[in-house]
C-alpha cells in the first residue's frame, strides 16, 4: 500500500507523474472538475453574498467515493491539479470533499511534467490559494448570473436554444461591427505608375512617389494622364541611392494566445484543438526508453518568460547546431504583460535536445506539428537577430519622383530556424528583391511605364487567429477562454465560417442589436475590459469578490427588469426555397444550424422533414450521370458526392474544376499543397504509369 496519495486530473498526466514518484505514491485522477453549480438551476443565493451551492457532477459519485476510500488509507494527501484558477478551484474541491485540513500544505503546483520539476515541486508543498479560488470562483458565479438569467429571456422574446454570455455576447458584437463596417464601405480608386528600366545588370522598377519631395496620391485616371504628360521627354537619373542595414529580432516564446494565432495561421488549426493537442504534449506522451514525459510546459500563461536553465540548454544547442555567431552575447529574456501569471514561464519544450525529428515517430501528425511549432519558435527566440541590407533608390525625372527598395538576407540569424506568419499570408520583409547596382547621378534609359488602377478594399472579415488577437488586445476574456468562447458562438449559430473567416447569421446581428439596446453595459467592449482586469485583481487580493459581484448585479438586475417589461417578442422570418417538401408538399425553408444552413419543413413538429443544401459543382457522377453537389460533413470538412445518394455513393475530396479527363471523362480535380494547385485526374488509378497520369503545362501551375 503505498503511504501518500496523489490527485491529478487526467490519467495520462498520472501515469507520467507516478512514473517519477516511485512506488510509495499512488496517483489517482479526478477527471476534471468534481463540484460544480447545479444546471438545473440558478445556483447562486443572490441575497446572501452571492453564496454558490456546489453539487457533486453527475457520474462522479463512484470516483468520488474511490479517492474518499484512497485518502483514509493515505498518511497524507497531495492535490496537483494545474497551477492556474481552475486547478486551484479543482484543487479546493477535492479537499472539500476528502475533508482535508485547510492549513494543511497539501496543494502541489509544478509547470513542466518532467522528473526534476515534479520531485522538486513535491519538496515545496503550499497551502491552497484562497485568492485563486475566489478568483475562478467569482468568473464562474458572473458567468452563471448572465447566462441564466439573460438566456431565458433571448428564449421568450427571441428563439429558444439562445444564450448570451460574459466574453461570448462581445465576441459577437466584434464579428458584427466588422461586417457591417465591410459593408458601409465605400471603395475609393486610386492609381499606380511604374517604370521599369531594363538596364545591363538586370531589370530596375521603380513606383511613382510624388513631385518634388511630397508624396502625391494618383486618386483618378486624369491625374495619371497629367503625369504622363509631364514625363514626356523627361530624362530619368538617379538622385540618390541609400543603403542601410536593418536588424529584425525574434519573436518571443509564445503564450496561449500567441500559440492560438500561430497555430491557426501555420497549421489551419482551431483555437479548441490547438489547446486539446498542447494538453497531450503537456501532460506526456510515451516516447520510447524515456517511457512517458512531458514535452512542453504548461501552455496556459501569459507570460514570455523563460528560465535560466532552458535558456542556457538552448544556448548550447544553438552553438552546437548553428554556430557561436547565432548565439547573442546576453540571453534573450522577453517581458510579461501580466504580473498575475509571471509564476509562469512562456510555452516552450521541457528540453530543446528532445528535438522533434527524434520524437516524431512516437506522436502522431498533429502532436508531432504542433510540437515543432512550439520547439522552433523557442529555439528562435534565443537566437540573434537577423540582419537585412536594405537599399532604397530615388529617381528623378522632372519634378516626379520614383523610387525603388529592395532587401537581402545579410545573415539570417533566428531566421534560420522560424519566422512567424501573418493573417495575410504575406511576409513584412521581402528578403529576395535583389536591385541592380546604380549610383548617385547615374542616368537611366527610357523606361517603360504601366499605370494601374487599384480601389481600397474594405477591412478584412475575422480569421480566427485574427480574432484571437483582438480579443487578447483589447482585453476580452482571458486566454484560456478564447477556444471555448469561439466554439460556443459557432454551435449557438451566432456566426459561420466561411473560407475560413467568421460572418454573423441574421440570427447574430438581432441578438446582438437586442443586447446593445437592453444590455449596453454588458455587451460594450471597455466595460468588459475593466470587468476582467477586475477579476485579475480579486486574483491578486486587491478588490472584494461579493462587492465586485454585488456592483455588476445591481446594474444588470435593473437593465433584466427594464428589458423584461418594454422588450417586445422578435421574430425572425425563414427564408423560403424553391424545394418542395416530398412528404408534405409545403415549400422548404432555409435553416442555420450547427453545421451550417439547411432546408427544413415548416411543417415543424407535424413534418420532421430536413435535407442538407445542395450546391452543383458543374460536372456529372461518373458511375450514375447524376449531378455532383457540394457537402459538408459532420466536421465540416467540405466534400463532393452524388446527387443520387445513398443509391450512388460516389465521393471526391478534392474539389472538382468543372472539366472532364480527355482520355477517361472523369472529373478532373484540383490538388492543393501548400498553396499550389495542380489539376489532376480523379480517377488517377487509372492513369498510373501513363502520360495521362500528367496534367497538361497549361493545368499543371495554377497558384491559389
Amino acid at each position: 500500500m503505498a503511504d501518500y496519495l496523489v490527485i491529478v486530473e487526467s490519467p495520462a498526466k498520472a501515469k507520467t507523474i507516478e512514473k517519477y514518484l516511485g512506488k510509495r505514491y499512488s496517483v489517482k485522477a479526478s477527471m476534471g472538475h468534481v463540484r460544480d453549480l447545479p444546471k438545473s438551476k440558478l445556483g447562486v443565493d443572490v441575497d446572501h453574498d452571492f453564496e454558490p451551492h456546489y453539487i457533486t457532477i453527475r457520474g462522479k459519485g463512484d470516483l468520488i467515493k474511490s479517492l474518499r476510500t484512497a485518502s483514509k488509507k493515505a498518511k497524507r494527501v497531495f492535490l496537483a491539479a494545474d497551477p492556474d484558477r481552475e486547478g486551484e478551484a479543482i484543487a479546493w474541491h477535492l479537499a472539500q470533499l476528502l475533508e482535508l485540513d485547510p492549513n494543511d500544505a497539501c496543494r502541489v503546483v509544478f509547470h513542466e511534467i518532467t522528473k526534476d520539476a515534479v520531485k522538486d515541486a513535491f519538496t515545496e508543498p503550499r497551502k491552497l490559494d484562497q485568492d485563486l479560488i475566489r478568483a475562478q470562483q467569482t468568473r464562474r458565479i458572473l458567468d452563471r448570473l448572465v447566462g441564466y438569467r439573460l438566456s431565458p429571456l433571448l428564449w421568450r422574446k427571441v428563439k429558444k436554444g439562445l444564450s448570451a454570455g460574459r466574453v461570448q455576447s462581445v465576441a459577437v458584437r466584434l464579428i458584427v461591427d466588422r461586417e457591417r463596417e465591410i459593408r458601409a464601405f465605400i471603395p475609393e480608386e486610386y492609381w499606380s505608375v511604374d517604370a521599369l528600366f531594363v538596364l545591363d545588370e538586370g531589370a530596375l522598377t521603380a513606383r511613382f512617389v510624388g513631385y518634388g519631395q511630397e508624396k502625391t496620391p494618383l486618386s483618378n485616371r486624369g491625374a495619371v494622364d497629367e503625369l504622363l504628360a509631364a514625363l514626356t521627354g523627361a530624362t530619368y537619373q538617379v538622385e540618390k541611392v541609400k543603403r542601410s542595414e536593418r536588424r529584425r529580432n525574434p519573436s518571443a516564446p509564445f503564450t496561449t494566445s500567441s500559440l492560438q494565432q500561430e497555430a491557426a495561421r501555420k497549421l489551419g488549426f482551431r483555437a479548441y484543438k490547438t489547446m486539446s493537442v498542447a494538453q497531450q504534449l503537456y501532460e506526456g506522451l510515451d516516447v520510447g526508453a524515456e517511457g512517458s514525459v512531458g514535452l512542453i510546459t504548461y501552455m496556459r500563461t501569459d507570460s514570455t518568460r523563460i528560465s535560466e536553465s532552458a535558456q542556457v540548454e538552448a544556448r548550447a544547442l544553438i552553438k552546437d547546431r548553428y554556430g557561436a555567431a547565432y548565439v547573442p552575447t546576453e540571453a534573450k529574456q522577453y517581458s510579461t504583460k501580466s504580473s498575475a501569471q509571471d509564476a509562469h514561464e512562456g510555452v516552450r519544450p521541457t528540453s530543446v535536445e528532445r528535438d522533434p525529428e527524434s520524437v516524431k515517430s512516437f506522436l502522431s501528425r498533429d502532436q508531432y506539428r504542433l510540437y515543432k511549432l512550439i520547439w522552433e519558435r523557442f529555439v528562435a527566440s534565443q537566437m540573434t537577430p537577423a540582419l537585412l541590407d536594405t537599399t532604397t533608390v530615388d529617381i528623378r525625372a522632372g519634378r516626379a519622383l520614383f523610387r525603388a527598395t529592395g532587401s537581402v538576407l545579410k545573415f539570417p540569424g533566428f531566421m534560420a530556424v522560424y519566422t512567424e506568419g501573418t493573417d495575410d499570408n504575406t511576409n513584412e520583409d521581402d528578403t529576395s528583391k535583389l536591385l541592380p547596382p546604380v549610383e548617385d547621378g547615374q542616368n537611366l534609359p527610357d523606361p517603360g511605364l504601366k499605370p494601374e488602377q487599384h480601389f481600397t478594399q474594405p477591412p478584412p472579415r475575422f480569421s480566427e487567429s485574427s480574432l484571437v488577437k483582438s480579443m487578447e488586445e483589447l482585453g476580452i476574456g482571458r486566454p484560456s477562454t478564447y477556444a471555448p468562447t469561439i466554439d460556443t458562438i459557432l454551435k449557438r449559430g451566432y456566426v459561420v465560417l466561411e473560407q475560413k473567416r467568421f460572418v454573423p447569421t441574421e440570427l447574430g446581428e438581432i441578438v446582438v442589436d437586442l443586447l446593445i439596446e437592453n444590455f449596453h453595459q454588458l455587451i460594450d467592449v471597455d466595460f468588459t475590459a475593466h470587468l476582467e482586469k477586475e477579476l485579475d485583481e480579486v486574483e491578486d487580493g486587491d478588490v472584494d469578490w461579493v462587492k465586485l459581484l454585488g456592483q455588476f448585479y445591481e446594474s444588470f438586475e435593473a437593465d433584466l427588469e427594464r428589458a423584461e417589461s418594454t422588450l417586445e417578442h422578435v421574430h425572425i422570418e425563414d427564408e423560403v426555397s424553391d424545394v418542395e417538401c416530398e412528404k408534405c408538399g409545403r415549400m422548404m425553408v432555409i435553416k442555420q444550424g450547427r453545421y451550417g444552413k439547411f432546408l427544413a419543413c415548416p411543417g415543424f413538429p407535424d413534418c420532421r422533414n430536413t435535407k442538407p443544401i445542395t450546391k452543383e459543382v458543374g460536372v456529372n457522377c461518373p458511375h450514375c450521370g447524376k449531378p455532383l453537389v457540394e457537402r459538408r460533413g459532420k466536421k465540416r470538412k467540405v466534400f463532393y458526392g452524388c446527387s443520387g445518394y445513398p443509391d450512388c455513393d460516389y465521393v471526391l475530396w478534392n474539389q472538382p474544376t468543372g472539366q472532364l479527363c480527355p482520355t477517361c471523362s472523369h472529373p478532373l480535380v484540383e490538388k492543393r499543397n501548400k498553396g499550389q494547385v495542380t489539376i489532376v485526374c480523379s480517377n488517377e488509378s487509372a492513369h498510373a504509369g501513363t502520360a495521362a497520369a500528367e496534367p497538361t503545362r497549361a493545368q499543371a501551375n495554377v497558384r491559389s
